[in-house]
């Protein structure tokens, strides 16, 4: 159901990223910095050229070089595969070392807001180059969800009332006595990911079910939740849960 209250906060997102983007022209190439920032607190940017009247959108190979120069290297079969998982559900592809889309004026925004959450979530994946990191936070929530008989949907695409299509890791259909439930695994859980998925959430929470909840499992066992964070997410109600403690939500999920 959409109320002026969610009008409201979906509006104040769009006017605050608007604010908050620069833009300068270098010789014919647009360079965007937005407000999202990486995990070395810089601004995230990225780069628009002309191309057969088309643009060409591209991080310029910042993302996978900085990944490098950290001493995470793609060069194993498993790394390939989260960094294709990805690559494929924003519809972004790499060149080299640079992450690229290609769209017309039309589908401008969409593609740029895809760009973006694509080397957001790259840089979270391997935000630390550890065996941990590496052994794919998503696939240990969905082996989690299977262990326990959780009827899911994994890799969902909602289009939400600004008009971006959002995804999320599970979905958990209705049932009898519980509402539809949408979940997102997140990783290192940092302001960047918190403010994605708030948005994310409101803006197709407009348009869903109007009892439709929504949760983020949260890692904690490599990183220290900010209880800023935690209250950022109960203000938007999504249901926070700790990786750690996560059994005590079976009961909650499975019905």
């Amino acid at each position: 159901m959409i109320t002026e209250e969610s009008e409201k906060l979906i509006q104040s997102y769009i006017d605050w990223f608007k604010k908050k983007i620069d833009v300068k022209d270098i010789n014919g190439i647009y360079e965007v910095t937005t407000p999202f920032l990486d995990r070395h607190n810089d601004y995230i940017t990225l780069y628009i050229k002309r191309s057969n009247g088309n643009y060409i959108l591209t991080d310029d190979g910042y993302t996978i070089q900085d990944l490098r120069m950290s001493g995470c290297e793609l060069n194993t079969e498993k790394r390939r595969q989260m960094l294709d998982t990805i690559l494929n559900g924003f519809g972004v592809h790499l060149q080299d070392d640079e992450l690229i889309v290609e769209t017309k004026y039309d589908n401008f925004p969409q593609k740029k807001h895809n760009l973006i959450q694509a080397m957001l979530a790259i840089n979270d994946l391997f935000a630390m180059a550890s065996p941990i990191i590496a052994s794919l936070f998503r696939e240990d929530v969905e082996k989690f969800l299977s262990t326990h008989d959780i009827r899911f949907t994994p890799s969902v695409k909602f289009p939400g009332k600004s008009g971006f299509d959002h995804f999320f890791d599970f979905v958990i259909p209705a049932s009898r006595i519980k509402p539809e439930r949408v979940i997102r695994a997140i990783n290192n859980p940092n302001r960047n990911n918190i403010i994605s998925f708030t948005f994310a959430w409101n803006d197709i929470k407009a348009i869903r079910q109007s009892d439709s909840n929504a949760y983020a499992i949260l890692n904690d066992t490599e990183h220290q939740i900010n209880r800023d964070h935690i209250n950022a997410l109960a203000e938007y109600d999504i249901k926070a849960i700790h990786w750690s403690h996560r059994e005590e939500y079976v009961e909650d999920l499975a019905a």
